[in-house]
This record gives C-alpha cells, structure tokens and sequence, in this order.
C-alpha cells in the first residue's frame, strides 16, 4: 500500500469513529417542533404539540370558580392547575390507566406538578378574577422529553385561552407575565446533547430537564446522574445547550401567537 493510501485509510477510521447521535442530529440540534393550535375545538385553548415522534395534546379551559382553600383563606385572584397522563397507546406496550390499578401514577403526579408550578411562575393569578384555569396534557405518543412537550405545548394554550378571555372581556388586563419553555439536556457517550430522544434518554448517564422564560431566567432544573456523575464543566454545557433550545421554542411560540 501507498504511503498517501495509507494515511487515507487512517483518516476513514478517524472519521468512523467520530461520535454520531442515533437520529443523526449535532449535539445542538434539535427535533423537528410543530404546533397545531385548535386541536380541542371545546377548549379555550389547545394545541397538539410535537418534538419529533413525541406527541402531546395541550389543552386549556377556564372555570368561573376557585379551590375551596383559596375561599376559604381569602386569597385574592385566580387559580391555575395541570393534569398529565400518558394514553394507553403512547408506548410500545399498553400502559394501563391509572384508573384501572385504583391509584394514582407517581411519575404522572411528580410532572403535573411541574407543568403546574411552571405555569404560574409566568401568570399574575391575581389577575385571573376568581377563575380557574385547567391545564390537561395527555401524550398521545412517547418518545422522550414528554414533559418538556408538555410544558412547552401547555403555555401556547394558556396563552390561546388567555387571549379568548380577553377577546371576550372576561378579564380586563393580561396576566401572562413572559413567555415558558423547556427542554431536556444531556450526556450521551460522554457528549453533551440537546433534545434527548427515547434511545438516548434511556442510555444517558446524566438527564436533565430544564424549564426557562422568554426572557433567559431559569424556572427548574431537574438533573441527575444515572449511576454516574457529572462535573461543574458538564454542567454548565448542559445549560447552555438548554439556554439554546429553550429560546428557539420560544421563537417558535411566538410564531404561533
């Protein structure tokens, strides 16, 4: 073999072995994002939103009432709640109702409560009026990041049923305070990536979720190692990938409103 044939062989192997993603995407980009607003003709507001295979039914309604312990404190505003549920048929195999066992899903609580107290980190409820706003997130297909989906996806329906009231004069100034987003984050193969898929989440040693207003601050940060762990460096990679993604969601979201 040649001398200049050698070297080329050399090169291919170097080239072989640089680090690839299972979905072929660079360690910053993204899935393909979609929304696709009145998909609840029924909701105030609603949205099916889409991070590549990851689908999530976003809805929003308004009820004219308050919890019981807001009447009974005397708190002045509104109110905002969110649910989430996986359908049977957004895994590979049937994931049966929480109904069906006769007791609530832990991981389902654990991220309603996230979409939840997301949400109201960007709402003014006291502008809400004594109403109560619903968020549901029901994920019709599953394949990694679905509460991220669904905190992205929940906020353009709050923003689509918050307007409806307004259009309407049922409320008199707007209380939506920024723009909200999320993301996940993390490390694959010893590469820090963006946007995980299912394959990738299910192999990172570190994952991390991280939600972020329109205007940079971070809401939370949920991250951990999976058996591993992970340096200050990493760290703030992680972060800067989600500072990333986060922004063009919100670009995205601005499109749609």
């Amino acid at each position: 073999m040649k001398p200049d044939d050698s070297e080329k062989s050399a090169l291919a192997q170097q080239l072989d072995q640089v680090f690839k993603r299972p979905s072929g995407r660079a360690e910053d980009e993204m899935r393909e994002v979609s929304f696709k607003t009145g998909i609840a003709p029924h909701a105030n507001g609603s949205v099916l939103c889409s991070f590549g295979n990851t689908q999530v039914i976003c809805t929003a309604m308004v009820e004219d009432r308050i919890p019981g312990w807001m009447r009974q404190q005397k708190v002045a505003g509104g109110w905002l709640t969110a649910e989430y549920n996986m359908l049977p048929y957004s895994t590979l195999t049937r994931k049966d109702r929480p109904s069906s066992k006769g007791k609530q899903d832990g991981r389902n609580i654990e991220i309603q409560r996230l979409i939840g107290r997301s949400l109201r980190a960007v709402l003014d409820l006291k502008k809400l009026h004594e109403k109560t706003l619903w968020v549901d997130c029901d994920v019709l297909r599953a394949d990694g990041g679905t509460r991220t989906a669904s905190i992205t996806g929940a906020w353009l329906a709050m923003r689509i049923a918050i307007t409806d009231l307004l259009n309407r004069g049922k409320i008199e100034e707007d209380p939506i305070l920024d723009h909200l987003a999320a993301i996940s984050v993390g490390v694959y193969n010893d590469q820090c990536l963006l946007d995980l898929d299912y394959p990738e989440d299910r192999d990172a040693t570190v994952d991390a979720n991280v939600v972020m207003t329109g205007l940079g601050q971070f809401v939370e940060i949920q991250s951990s190692g999976e058996e591993a762990t992970f340096s200050r460096t990493q760290m703030n990679e992680l972060l800067d990938l989600a500072e990333k993604g986060t922004g063009e969601l919100v670009a995205l979201q601005k499109d749609n409103t």
